[in-house]
């Protein structure tokens, strides 16, 4: 895009750009600084030449935010919406983005846990949003049941559409309320494997994750933002928190496997935990 830009903007400004943006669907998702704001136009019709199949531009103007992680969203160029229908590992989601959480960024992560669960597997995914990492499963392993959470009643609307859409009834059982009540009152010791993709909450959820798990024990895919300066392992920063936690509950534990999933900001990381727990 930069490239694309170069012959319109000047090197002062083309430095002022962010580099990423996403594509949902139809539907692009640019940053603006206030530098670069005054060109957004001209940024947003340059991108809907690179990208054919994008119909809408929309930038987004503030952190993700609130109890539902949503964007803040303005219009800047195509046709008016913000619902798109985004194809990923053979799945199709249908999504509003200013209805719910979505990144198509964690493609990779959804399929790495899908192929991990075993046949007969019940799962239980904390915070499912509009069924992702749900449906992914669901089609691309042998999976009993995913429970699928999610306290934003809009997010649960599209869940259930996307299950009708991916015809995985039966398998996706789709949920509205807080995790932690829900499990409490109806999923105690009855998973397999628990999915925890908010990295806001599932620190102060682990508790919940550990009630869920059979008896016999299973995993917790754990996910967590940190930061970490340069000489700082960020990775081992977050095993050793959720460690003293899990030590502190009392669990026997493995924490397996561990990756950055991506930069969120400077210094600052998402990261992903893989952890065998016997509760």
């Amino acid at each position: 895009m930069k490239n694309s830009l170069s012959t319109i903007l000047s090197k002062s400004e083309l430095a002022q750009l962010y580099s990423s943006y996403d594509i949902v669907g139809d539907i692009a998702i640019i940053r603006l600084t206030p530098h670069s704001k005054k060109h957004s136009e001209v940024i947003a019709k340059t991108l809907m030449n690179i990208h054919k199949n994008v119909k809408t531009v929309l930038a987004q103007t503030g952190p993700v935010a609130g109890e539902f992680r949503l964007r803040t969203l303005e219009h800047v160029a195509g046709e008016n919406k913000t619902s798109a229908f985004h194809k990923e590992s053979g799945c199709i989601f249908h999504v509003d983005v200013q209805k719910c959480y979505f990144s198509p960024r964690l493609f990779y992560e959804r399929m790495r846990i899908a192929k991990q669960v075993k046949s007969g597997e019940t799962v239980i995914n904390m915070f499912a949003g509009v069924g992702c990492f749900s449906i992914v499963i669901a089609k691309h392993s042998d999976v009993s049941k995913v429970y699928s959470i999610d306290i934003n009643s809009a997010a649960v609307d599209y869940m259930k559409e996307n299950v009708r859409l991916n015809r995985v009834y039966g398998k996706v059982i789709p949920l509205l309320g807080d995790a932690k009540e829900i499990i409490e009152d109806r999923l105690r010791r009855v998973a397999d494997r628990i999915l925890m993709p908010l990295p806001e909450k599932a620190f102060e959820y682990l508790p919940y994750a550990l009630l869920a798990l059979k008896k016999s024990g299973g995993w917790i895919h754990y996910y967590d933002f940190e930061h970490a300066n340069k000489n700082e392992d960020v990775v081992e920063k977050v095993k050793l928190k959720v460690a003293n936690r899990l030590t502190q509950l009392g669990v026997n534990f493995e924490i397996l496997f561990g990756r950055i999933v991506r930069a969120t900001g400077p210094n600052w990381y998402q990261v992903v935990l893989d952890i065998k727990a016997n509760p």
